[in-house]
């Protein structure tokens, strides 16, 4: 099967991502109310939502290698086992410790899946298609952040906090297994065994050093921890103002289906303002939004700042993805892409545990006052962030083809 010759295995990978994303989406805010059901203050949701990070940490960089010199496919059942289980055992546990150690397990579940679909995205699409069908596989992975947090919403609630969200991580489980049904044939096997394995590595220091990549990172770090913080916060800024956990599950939601909308706006959104400016705009107003969030707002009000939010927080990904792949030197591409996902989980790991220590020193909407600053800085780095490159100068990864080091990563892990 030549690239471009039959989408079907990307819509089955977008049904697929969908179900995964959904159940990790689901069982988030669902972990934080089950932690808080069992006694955890806000600095024990902070630790539990970092350690949701903490073993693909580690796993990132080696996992893309492998990716680099084999098939995609065969992370992908493991990505869905390792949700499933992490998703249901998680309801099953009984102490913070091990609703800790499962978080662990989904997210590296997510990582597992995230860097099989990226890479086959990246083998099995022709270059003039690549911008579109990363267009869609992060349109599926955000359709799975619009229902997760309604399900989550419809399930958890009433007097027995524990029980209901226990039963919300179970159904998230079963959710994520469904995955299975859509993972068939997805993979052209011919796309891995022909790409060539010659050619040496750059150094780390030398891809960090490309103008470009550091922003890029940081960028991506920024619009990750916020999504991140977003779901793990926003139930326990609703505890603390009387929003029913389903008003919390629909503001999510919200969020999740601006950004879908602004994955469908962006390729004229980028021919009108080009990517450092539209970067720098929408790393801007996140800021000022993120900020927003911390004002004692009404209902609506928050819905529509979680509107805009989201639509902001759209924009980030893709385009710092986009950026550390033309920055980064000639077959060192995937190498940054895995540095680019180690730095999103270490945001992931550092950025809610400083959330939770913000929260318990000076209340639970400051950790957002803290986003807005890291949103910020971004917004300045994305100023000086390299512009958009032509075809010939900064091509992604070129399919069965392609020097070492081509087929890799180009959409967001959220």
């Amino acid at each position: 099967m030549a690239p471009g010759r039959n989408r079907g295995w990307l819509l089955r990978l977008v049904i697929a991502f969908g179900f995964a994303q959904g159940a990790v989406s689901m069982a988030r805010p669902a972990v934080s109310y089950r932690a808080l059901a069992l006694g955890a203050d806000e600095r024990a949701v902070g630790v539990i939502a970092g350690v949701y990070a903490l073993l693909p940490l580690f796993a990132a960089v080696p996992l893309g290698r492998r990716t680099d010199h084999g098939r995609c496919a065969p992370l992908l059942p493991v990505g869905v086992v390792l949700i499933a289980g992490g998703c249901a055992l998680s309801g099953l546990a009984n102490s913070l410790w091990a609703m800790a150690l499962w978080s662990g397990v989904m997210g590296l579940g997510h990582l597992c899946f995230v860097i099989g679909a990226q890479s086959l995205v990246a083998r099995q699409s022709a270059p003039h298609e690549q911008d579109r069908n990363f267009g869609h596989f992060t349109i599926g992975a955000s359709l799975g952040q619009l229902v997760g947090p309604i399900a989550a919403g419809a399930l958890i609630g009433g007097p027995d906090m524990a029980g209901s969200s226990a039963l919300a991580l179970v159904v998230a489980g079963a959710g994520a297994a469904i995955a299975f049904t859509s993972l068939w044939r997805i993979e052209d096997r011919t796309a891995a065994t022909s790409r060539p394995e010659k050619g040496g590595r750059v150094p780390v220091g030398g891809i960090l050093r490309a103008r470009g990549v550091p922003a890029g990172m940081l960028i991506s770090l920024s619009v990750l921890s916020a999504t991140d913080i977003l779901t793990a916060y926003l139930p326990v800024v609703g505890e603390h103002r009387g929003i029913a956990p389903a008003v919390i599950g629909v503001l999510l939601s919200v969020r999740a289906g601006a950004t879908i909308a602004c994955r469908l706006v962006l390729t004229p959104l980028l021919r009108l303002l080009g990517r450092p400016v539209l970067l720098t705009v929408t790393c801007l107003l996140a800021a000022v939004l993120c900020a927003g969030i911390a004002l004692p707002v009404p209902v609506w009000v928050l819905g529509l700042m979680l509107a805009a939010l989201g639509f902001c927080l759209g924009v980030g990904q893709p385009l710092s993805m986009t950026t550390v792949v033309q920055a980064a030197p000639d077959g060192a591409r995937s190498t940054a892409l895995a540095l680019r996902l180690t730095g999103n989980r270490l945001g992931q790991v550092a950025a809610p545990a400083a959330a939770g220590l913000v929260a318990g020193v000076a209340g639970v909407a400051a950790p957002f006052v803290m986003l807005g600053a890291l949103l910020l800085l971004s917004a300045g780095v994305a100023v000086r962030s390299p512009g958009a490159v032509g075809p010939s100068e900064g091509a992604g990864p070129v399919p069965r083809t392609g020097r070492k080091g081509s087929a890799l990563r180009r959409t967001s892990d959220i």
